[in-house]
C-alpha cells in the first residue's frame, strides 16, 4: 500500500481562526487560534486512517479542512494529484462527489422538512438533476437496503427513527454517489454503545465492499482499533505519532500516546488491577498562546530545557513515526 500513489495527501496543513474578542485594545490585532498547525499525512486507496486526540485538539477542524467546509490558512490538500484548497469553486464541487462526510450528530445533519427518502436522494438531485425520478428513487431503495433500512420507511420523517437509524440515513447520503472518500466526523459518539458496534461494522463492510477510504475521527481508541489501518495522533492541532494501528496500539512510543492507551480499559480484571495507569498532570494548554517548541512539554514527563527550544517533527519509518525528542521510534523486528 505505501509504495502506491497516495489518494490524498495532506502537506503541512493550517487552520488558524482570528479571535477578536482576545484583543487588548480595540486597535490591536485579533489573537490567533492555531485549530490545526502543520499536520501532514497521506491516505492511500481503500485505507481507514483513525484520528484520536482529546478534545479542542483540531481533529474535527482536519477534517472540515479536507473536505472544504473550512478554509485552509496554509498548506495543501492533494487530491489524486491536484491541490484542492487552490481549486476554484467550480472545478472543486466536481470534487464533492468523490468525497463525502458522515456527521457526528445523526439527527442535527438531517433536514427535519424532508423525508429520508428525500433526504438521500438529495446529493443525486444537486449532481445529476437530469436522472429521472424512477431511477432516483430505484437507486435510493437500494442504498436504504445495503446500509440497514427498510424500503418501506422511505417516505417517513427523521424524528420518527432512532440514533442509529438516523446515522443510517446519513451514511446512505453520503454514499449515494458513489465516492471514493468519506470523512467519518465522531460518527457513533452520540450512540449507545450497542449502537455503535453496528455502525462501526457497517462502515466497515461497506468500505471493504464499495472499495471506500476513510478518514475515521473518534475519541473512543477501542473503536479506531476496531476500524482503523493506520492511527493519527493529534494534540493542540499538532500531529504528535503516526503508524499502523496494530504497531502504535501494541507499541506506542509518543508520551501522549502511552497516556491515552494506558486509559483504555482491558476486559480483564487481575491485569486492571495490576496495572498501573500513566495520569497527565496539568491543563491543556490554550490553542491561543500554545507552549513553544514541543506543544506537549508542558505535560510530558520526559520534558527539559531542549523541548522549550525545539519544536519536534515526525520521524521514523513510513509504517511508524512519532514527534518527541526524547524517544525515538523503534524499528519493526
Amino acid at each position: 500500500m505505501v509504495n502506491s500513489r497516495p489518494l490524498l495527501e495532506v502537506r503541512d496543513l493550517r487552520v488558524y481562526f482570528d479571535v477578536r474578542g482576545e484583543r487588548a485594545w480595540p486597535w490591536s490585532r485579533p489573537a490567533v487560534l492555531k485549530a490545526v498547525d502543520g499536520v501532514s499525512f497521506k491516505l492511500y486507496e481503500g485505507e481507514t486512517l483513525g484520528v484520536v486526540g482529546e478534545s479542542g485538539c483540531g481533529k474535527s477542524t482536519l477534517a472540515r479542512a479536507v473536505i472544504g467546509l473550512e478554509r485552509a490558512s496554509a498548506g495543501e490538500v492533494i487530491w489524486q494529484g491536484r491541490d484542492l484548497t487552490k481549486m476554484d469553486r467550480k472545478v472543486r464541487r466536481e470534487t464533492r462527489k468523490e468525497i463525502q462526510m458522515i456527521f457526528q450528530d445523526p439527527l442535527a445533519s438531517l433536514n427535519p422538512r424532508m423525508t429520508i427518502g428525500e433526504i438521500i436522494a438529495e446529493p443525486l438531485r444537486a449532481f445529476y438533476p437530469q436522472m429521472p425520478k424512477a431511477k432516483v428513487k430505484d437507486k435510493v431503495r437500494a442504498m436504504m437496503m445495503k446500509v440497514g433500512l427498510l424500503p418501506n420507511v422511505i417516505n417517513r420523517y427523521p424524528h420518527e427513527f432512532s440514533g442509529g437509524q438516523c446515522q443510517r440515513v446519513g451514511i446512505a447520503r453520503a454514499l449515494i454517489l458513489g465516492p471514493r472518500l468519506v470523512v467519518c466526523d465522531e460518527p457513533v459518539s452520540a450512540l449507545d454503545v450497542s449502537i455503535q458496534a453496528q455502525v462501526i461494522n457497517l462502515l466497515k463492510e461497506l468500505s471493504q465492499e464499495m472499495g471506500l477510504s476513510l478518514i475515521f475521527i473518534a475519541h473512543d481508541l477501542s473503536v479506531v482499533k476496531h476500524i482503523s489501518d493506520r492511527v493519527l495522533v493529534m494534540y493542540l492541532g499538532t500531529a504528535v505519532e503516526l503508524g499502523e494501528g496494530r504497531a502504535l496500539f501494541e507499541r506506542p512510543t509518543h508520551p501522549y500516546t502511552q497516556a491515552l492507551m494506558s486509559a483504555v480499559p482491558v476486559p480483564d480484571p487481575e491485569y486492571e488491577r495490576n496495572r498501573q495507569a500513566q495520569i497527565l498532570h496539568g491543563d491543556l494548554p490554550s490553542p491561543i498562546t500554545p507552549p513553544s517548541g514541543c506543544v506537549f512539554r508542558t505535560r510530558c514527563p520526559l520534558a527539559d530545557e531542549d523541548c522549550a527550544l525545539t519544536r519536534p517533527v515526525l520521524e521514523g519509518s513510513e509504517q511508524h513515526r512519532a514527534a518527541c525528542l526524547k524517544v525515538k521510534v523503534k524499528p519493526d523486528r
